[in-house]
């Protein structure tokens, strides 16, 4: 394989795994927070690709940046969804066994898929780029603006949530809601409204997320599973609750899954995929970055 081949795998799987990163960044920042799996991740981020999909036409063909118009508004309207997908799925059960709260993502995630079926039909949808543009040509090698807009979308949109987390009032009081609730509301913090704004600020990424994939990858009501499985991965091979491990995992596995795919196929890179995510329960099940003790940051 030339130098050149390699860089065009390392680019198409940076700006996959970079969307992948967003999925698992609000998957752990839910799992911290409410101590609970969101089994409807991968839907949400499906509803956030239709959402673009359905907004599109609103910004037509007259502006170069069509995705980058629409991200704050998928966002803002997924952000309001969290906030009220958690006061329906989690907080009317979260005192109950856990797995009440398991069965209620999943139900909301099946309502999510059959009613983007229902509106917009089985067959993949593609939504707008962020950056409208025929791709740049040096030498062999192919970069398309849309991929530097991805990779760049994500990459201030992590950087941001991190940001967000540890240098403000804010997100603080939603970490230290995640450490313990309990000492939380001692000091005066009120744990459901830190853990309302975490599934806020979760499903707005999956929204981001899916507004990323659904142009160049296409969005269909099914493709929640999918999402879903690669965040739990990314999640796992990274370390269990931990945000930074939750990128790196996901870059891994954009980025492995590429080139798999580009030496054999789609399916094998899926097969090899599962098989390494064996591989890591076996002989590191707590993945690269082993979480600490009750730190999750």
């Amino acid at each position: 394989m030339s130098a050149i081949a390699l860089t065009q795998i390392l680019l198409n799987g940076a700006a996959l795994g970079a969307a992948y990163a967003l999925i698992a960044l609000g998957f752990v920042i839910v799992l911290n927070a409410a101590g609970a799996v969101n089994f409807a991740q991968g839907e949400l981020v499906m509803a956030g690709g239709f959402a673009s999909v359905a907004l599109a036409p609103f910004i037509g063909e007259t502006t170069a940046l069509p995705g980058l118009f629409l991200l704050p508004l998928v966002m803002g309207l997924m952000g309001l969804a969290g906030a009220g997908f958690a006061w329906i799925a989690y907080f009317p059960l979260h005192k109950r066994h856990q797995a009440a709260v398991f069965v209620s993502t999943i139900a909301a995630g099946l309502v999510l898929q059959h009613l983007a079926n229902a509106v917009f039909g089985a067959a993949p949808r593609a939504g707008p780029p962020l950056v409208a543009g025929d791709p740049m040509t040096i030498g062999s090698l192919s970069i398309s603006p849309q991929q530097l807009a991805v990779m760049a979308c994500a990459a201030v949109l992590i950087s941001g949530t991190g940001l967000f987390l540890g240098r403000t009032q804010t997100g603080r009081h939603m970490r230290a809601v995640a450490q313990d609730p309990e000492m939380a509301a001692a000091i005066g913090i009120r744990p459901k409204r830190m853990i309302t704004l975490s599934f806020a600020l979760a499903i707005a990424l999956a929204g981001a997320a899916g507004l990323l994939l659904s142009n160049q990858f296409f969005v269909s009501p099914n493709d929640g599973g999918l999402f879903m499985l690669k965040a739990y991965i990314a999640v796992t091979i990274g370390g269990w609750g931990r945000l930074d491990g939750a990128v790196i995992g996901a870059l891994l596995i954009g980025i492995f899954e590429t080139f798999v795919a580009a030496l054999t196929s789609y399916l094998v890179a899926e097969a090899l995929l599962y098989a390494l995510l064996l591989v890591m329960l076996v002989f590191r099940p707590s993945g690269l970055l082993p979480e600490r003790a009750r730190a999750r940051v």
